[in-house]
């Protein structure tokens, strides 16, 4: 009896005990709401972005079996709204053989109306980088899907491009209506470049050009993407922005872009080789790339948030907030400006009025506590809000409040025109130039770890990762040495 009850021990209950006490607890305080998260296990890039019949297909670096990073497969959700994700199974999945493990790297997808590629009508290929550590090598690998993007086949042709490096990664393919073909822009990255090249069937390559060391090369270049754009939104004067993940003006992780013309062969940077411009000036924001194939010529990039060192359980990773990209004119040249999605503020205008907090014309001299417990203590806002200043020597909100003094400052400083972030108790204050301006607006993306900020309609854009304490959900607006005329501020909450 005792044999047998040591036998079920060992081979039963024993490690599943086992197994839990090395378990990480549940961190669902820190899972957020409207920025997307895997179910479980680990995420980063995301990849293959496009939009089919309605519908915004999401693929991402994904990891099926921990929550960490290892096996790199393609994981795959789909959203009608870029508010709420429906979560798939695994699209592409890593591949081993006997001497040979491919893992599924960063890419893209495309849609193949024309069937250059010749498998099948409307068929969705996706362009990966398959990276063999066995052999240290990258390569560009393709998989087509017939079945709306659910699975995929890869193409017994594969590599598609091989110059036979251990780095040569994250293929970004776009559809070119002049010349006819396709354009690849993809990542050489310790020669801190990017390729170009054409095709006429996504199978057979040509190198057209190479671009870099221009910039920021401090770091790596990974995740490249060219995508054209109207300047001030105006069909004559079009420019292409060339974006690539690297680092950010402190030489963290980041990314930078470059703004010029591309004739289908070269591409020109508008700006002397030395200069360097910052999408995002946190160092959270990496990996972005555009959506495909959507309407109304509207450019939307999502980007993945690095966890760093903090870690959350059972998933780990996020994305942005779906973010339209503009370039703008102004006094220093034209500028890349983001703002949150169009498509995300119409799903909010359909909230309850509940969850939604409207003011207008109100001076602010103090600190003022927004909501009550029940609707907007929940670190789950989205704030919109625009200020005239006065005689404040600075104004804007505090999130993450609790009893005990500890919150996080998104404000702005009249005198200095910055904007800074400063989380009380850890760490030194962000401080950030912001353009002189007689209106002030912020939009602040507080979701339980994430924090995104646009000032003055995307001109500066800064993200972090915050992981308060379970009570600390306290939401106010504030002003200090002097007044502020708050002239608009929406409040939503979107934890339901």
């Amino acid at each position: 009896m005792k044999k047998k009850l040591l036998s079920i021990l060992l081979t039963g209950i024993l490690p599943v005990l086992l197994q839990a006490q090395d378990q990480p607890a549940p961190t669902p305080q820190w899972r957020p709401v409207y920025h997307f998260t895997p179910a479980k296990n680990w995420t980063n890039d995301p990849n293959g972005l496009i939009y089919l019949n309605g519908v915004y297909h999401l693929y991402y670096q994904h990891n099926p079996y921990e929550n960490k990073w290892g096996h790199m497969s393609w994981g795959h959700a789909t959203s009608k709204d870029l508010l709420h994700w429906e979560h798939l199974p695994i699209a592409i999945p890593e591949k081993e053989e006997k001497d040979t493990t491919t893992w599924i790297f960063s890419g893209s997808a495309v849609l193949d109306e024309q069937n250059t590629s010749n498998f099948g009508k409307n068929a969705i290929v996706a362009i990966y980088t398959a990276d063999q550590p066995k052999q240290q090598k990258e390569s560009q690998f393709i998989a087509y899907s017939t079945d709306g993007g659910l699975t995929y086949t890869n193409y017994p042709g594969n590599p598609v491009i091989d110059i036979h490096r251990p780095d040569f990664r994250d293929p970004s393919v776009i559809w070119l209506e002049e010349q006819h073909k396709w354009l690849m822009t993809v990542a050489v990255p310790e020669a801190r470049k990017v390729q170009f090249y054409t095709s006429s069937n996504l199978k057979e390559w040509e190198l057209l050009s190479e671009f870099g060391n221009q910039g920021d090369i401090r770091k790596i270049w990974e995740c490249p993407s060219l995508t054209p754009i109207f300047v001030d939104g105006d069909p004559a004067k079009k420019k292409w922005l060339l974006m690539v993940s690297s680092g950010n003006q402190d030489a963290a992780t980041g990314m930078q872009y470059f703004v010029g013309d591309f004739d289908g062969k070269t591409f020109k940077n508008d700006n002397p080789a030395d200069k360097q411009l910052f999408v995002d000036y946190g160092r959270t924001f990496y990996a972005a790339i555009p959506y495909n194939n959507l309407p109304d010529n509207r450019q939307t990039m999502l980007g993945w948030l690095m966890p760093f060192e903090t870690g959350t359980y059972p998933w780990r990773g996020q994305m942005s907030i779906p973010r339209d990209l503009l370039l703008k004119s102004t006094p220093k040249g034209i500028r890349l400006y983001q703002q949150p999605s169009e498509v995300l503020y119409a799903s909010l205008d359909k909230l309850p009025a509940a969850n939604k907090l409207l003011k207008k014309n109100i001076t602010i001299s103090k600190e003022l506590t927004l909501g009550t417990a029940k609707s907007f203590n929940t670190n789950t806002n989205w704030i919109d809000a625009t200020f005239t200043p006065g005689t404040a020597q600075s104004f804007g909100f505090k999130v993450a409040q609790d009893k005990n003094g500890n919150e996080v400052t998104v404000g702005y400083d009249i005198q200095r025109n910055e904007l800074f972030i400063r989380e009380k108790g850890k760490g030194d204050t962000i401080s950030l130039p912001v353009r002189s301006s007689d209106k002030v607006r912020l939009q602040i993306l507080f979701d339980k770890s994430s924090l995104e900020v646009f000032v003055n309609g995307g001109e500066t854009v800064f993200t972090t990762l915050l992981f308060p304490e379970k009570e600390a959900t306290g939401l106010a607006v504030f002003a200090e040495g002097g007044n502020v005329q708050l002239d608009s501020l929406k409040v939503w909450n979107l934890s339901k």
